[in-house]
């Protein structure tokens, strides 16, 4: 084996030996929290010896954020394609709306809450966290721009977005300790509606319940 093909395969062996690190720390962090959650356990947890997992992340908060970011990356790749199988149409809006708020409701959303609670009193923490909670704001934002296709030299509708994820954010706490389903569906329905009318190019109606979503009278492409 040549000296490339050796470092070629070390490589590989180290990205597999960090996705499995990763991965463990945000099933770690779901499970146990932010407390119960030490590296020997991920590195456990990953089959990952102690030595291997210094290597990589000498510290708790770097592993953790690590995670984090990474998961975060794999999740808006799978919207945009979730979304892309969409058809474009009255239901687009809605579907994608449905689509952002499973992503503040699933494990990665638990996990990066248990980071925000515990950076409140954790310096180094807070100082790893912070920047990197700013760059996913930007991402998710352009993100459901995107999915959207809406244009956001419009006026109203960069508010209309970040509204959107705020409230989305907001109900994906509130579901935390008890199902809260049924309060977000009607929230949500209502919602819709209202981004619709926001999202209108001319800023007119959007129509009807029935039509809240319609994907060209809300200025929505596929």
């Amino acid at each position: 084996m040549s000296a490339t093909s050796i470092r070629v395969a070390q490589q590989e062996r180290s990205r597999a030996t960090q996705a499995r690190l990763l991965e463990a720390t945000v099933e770690c962090l779901v499970e146990h929290g932010w407390s119960g959650t030490t590296t020997t356990l991920v590195a456990a947890r990953a089959g990952v010896s102690r030595g291997a997992q210094l290597h990589h992340y000498p510290t708790k908060a770097a592993l953790v954020t690590a995670a984090v970011a990474h998961l975060t990356e794999r999740r808006a790749l799978e919207l945009r394609t979730e979304a892309d199988a969409l058809p474009a149409g009255p239901r687009r809006l809605d579907r994608v709306v449905d689509l952002l708020a499973a992503a503040f409701t699933g494990p990665l959303f638990v996990a990066a809450l248990e980071l925000w609670v515990a950076a409140r009193t954790d310096p180094e923490l807070r100082d790893a966290l912070v920047p990197l909670e700013a760059r996913v704001g930007r991402e998710m934002h352009r993100l459901t721009v995107e999915l959207l296709g809406v244009d956001e030299r419009q006026p109203g509708v960069r508010e209309a977005v970040q509204t959107t994820l705020d409230l989305l954010r907001g109900l994906g706490v509130a579901n935390l300790l008890s199902d809260d389903s049924a309060r977000r569906t009607a929230l949500l329905h209502a919602w819709k509606r209202q981004l619709a009318t926001l999202l209108a190019p001319d800023g007119g109606p959007a129509g009807d319940g029935e039509r809240a979503g319609d994907g060209e009278r809300a200025g929505v492409t596929a």
